[in-house]
């Protein structure tokens, strides 16, 4: 019986050394002198020195130096070297922390913008002319009916020959446009233009109409600019009637315009415009 009990006992105490010790994250990561780590991060691109830095806790205090960051964010984001300054100690913001506002905030801007939340089919468009010498004219465009000019621009044709009430609008130099966006079912109205004409219409050349459109969210007078205009074309025609010849409107074209570029902007682009504006809120 004590023959047995001392041969497992042996055997058991023979299991228990040959049992390999727990592998944690920091053995299994070879002990590389400092020297060679050093050399090693001074060769390596950002992305790369910060993946070897989450190798082992010793990597991450050698590729987390901040000399070895420092002419990285010289290189790729000099405008930020400056905010150590505002920090006391600077040391306290450290320059792989600083490069990483720095990419975060590129790749933001690298972001496509987001989906606008209308559609055009959400949309109407209602144009009215007036003058003292005729009754108001109206256009009332729904949004299914809308199709750009210049897909994908912002930017619509409306053929009005065959309306006889426009037919019957005297056009004068004192004619006032008015063009509202309405949201569907009268959620909300947006009004892009209401003003007066640009040159005369007494020599049947076409009327034209701008007006500078407001910064999202800053209606109130004094606000800023969206650095956009909206534009209304009356093109003249001329018509042959019982009182002899007369210049008549024959279409209207509308359109969003860039102050930068004074290119007509693309249809998402104002669309998400709009959408600060017609987007239904408490009030």
């Amino acid at each position: 019986m004590n023959m047995n009990t001392n041969i497992n006992t042996s055997t058991h105490e023979s299991e228990e050394e040959e049992s390999p010790a727990p592998v944690t994250r920091e053995s299994a990561a070879p002990a590389v002198p400092w020297q060679v780590l050093e050399l090693l991060a001074t060769n390596l691109d950002p992305k790369t020195l910060a993946t070897a830095a989450c190798v082992a806790k010793s990597w991450s205090s050698a590729m987390s130096s901040d000399h070895l960051w420092q002419h990285l964010c010289i290189n790729h984001f000099p405008s930020l070297t400056h905010l150590r300054s505002v920090v006391f100690p600077p040391q306290s913001l450290r320059y792989h922390r600083l490069y990483n506002l720095g990419f975060t905030a590129t790749k933001r801007r690298q972001q496509p913008p987001s989906i606008p939340k209308i559609s055009l089919q959400d949309l109407t468009f209602i144009i009215t002319l007036n003058n003292p010498q005729s009754p108001p004219v109206i256009i009332t465009k729904p949004g299914s009916d809308l199709t750009p000019n210049h897909k994908p621009l912002f930017r619509f044709d409306f053929d009005i020959r065959d309306c006889h009430k426009w037919r019957e609008f005297a056009v004068s130099d004192d004619t006032t446009v008015t063009w509202n966006v309405v949201l569907r079912g009268f959620e909300c109205v947006f009004t892009m233009m209401d003003c007066k004409g640009k040159g005369s219409f007494v020599s049947g050349s076409d009327g034209w109409f701008s007006a500078e459109l407001p910064g999202s969210g800053c209606c109130c007078s004094g606000g800023g600019s969206s650095g956009m205009v909206a534009e209304m074309r009356l093109v003249m025609r001329a018509e042959e009637g019982g009182d002899g010849r007369r210049t008549v409107v024959g279409s209207v074209n509308v359109g969003v315009l860039s102050v930068l570029s004074w290119r007509y902007v693309g249809v998402e682009d104002c669309l998400r415009y709009l959408q600060h504006f017609l987007q239904p809120y408490d009030v």
